[in-house]
């Protein structure tokens, strides 16, 4: 199978990294520079002590022709809209479109894409871009997929030589509930660590910060509407604790100076409660905090 991974930041840079034990990999970079990089070098893979260095061919996105049978897009979401109007223009029907992005606000932009079959995905893999050739493995965890529209024939055998090259995923049933559990999770630690500049971990340890947590999962609960509220905190609080020395990706983006996909988040949920004539006055407040550091940035224009 042809896979086309488009976008060469750390999620890109790892999938590609694995995929290309089972697959024919291409990866697409938005520069010419980091394609020349890629092609030169290969992608080394940092996991621990051992580092690997992986060969793949590498082109700028330009080049890009939509023809594999598989297109793996793994740009942040707000990268994604001149993705989608380059991928409109193509000459053919692209076959399989997997779009692993944070959050759910561009649910609404994949509405207007063409395509076969088009799939949505979760990524709890840690992983640090550490060059434009270079990524970090820093945790394993777990690929989600499902079915956003369109009927996938490729799915299936993809799954199965993903777990044959001991990169698992699992197949969905219900896209919108895969992409809630992971946004509830995205929507508490994001947040807060990059406001309080701490690892995910001190969100529990700290009794004051632990408070915060409390009182913003209740208003993400009321307004997702959740079924099982108190499973939902717990499986936050697992996650604190199994990556309790690791910097969510907000944090990291705050530090770099990097817009946020904080609008695919807080701004999605807003948006979910102002529907629902509900106020949210601590998801509200954190998304303005956020906002104003993109902005102190030169970020928002």
């Amino acid at each position: 199978m042809n896979i086309g991974i488009i976008g060469a930041g750390s999620i890109g840079l790892l999938f590609a990294s694995y995929l290309s034990k089972a697959f024919s990999i291409t990866l697409y970079t938005r520069t010419i520079e980091q394609a020349e990089e890629i092609n030169q070098n290969g992608i080394l893979l940092q996991k621990g002590e051992i580092q690997s260095r992986i060969i793949v061919k590498a082109f700028p996105l330009s080049m890009w022709k939509g023809t594999e049978e598989l297109s793996i897009i793994a740009v942040k979401q707000y990268q994604l809209r001149p993705i989608i109007e380059y991928l409109n223009k193509l000459d053919c029907i692209p076959k399989n479109l997997l779009f692993l992005q944070n959050g759910m606000s561009h649910l609404a932009l994949l509405e207007k894409v063409d395509a076969a079959a088009i799939l949505v995905g979760s990524v709890e893999h840690g992983a640090s871009k550490i060059n434009s050739y270079s990524v970090r493995h820093n945790g394993e965890g777990a690929v989600n997929i499902a079915v956003f529209k369109g009927k996938s024939t490729t799915l299936s055998e993809f799954a199965q030589a993903c777990a044959e090259i001991h990169f698992p995923l699992t197949i969905k049933e219900d896209y919108y509930q895969m992409l809630v559990n992971k946004l509830i999770a995205n929507a508490v630690i994001n947040p807060l660590t990059a406001l309080l500049q701490v690892k995910n971990g001190e969100l529990i340890s700290n009794t004051f910060y632990f408070s915060a947590v409390k009182k913003l999962f209740l208003e993400i609960s009321s307004i997702l509407n959740l079924e099982d509220p108190i499973k939902k905190f717990r499986d936050i609080i697992n996650i604190c604790k199994k990556t309790g020395d690791n910097q969510s990706s907000m944090l990291k983006d705050v530090k770099a100076g990097r817009k946020t996909e904080i609008d695919s988040i807080l701004g999605f949920l807003l948006d979910e409660g102002a529907k629902q004539q509900k106020t949210a006055v601590n998801i509200e407040t954190y998304y303005l905090l956020l906002k104003g550091k993109e902005q102190t940035r030169g970020e928002v224009k």
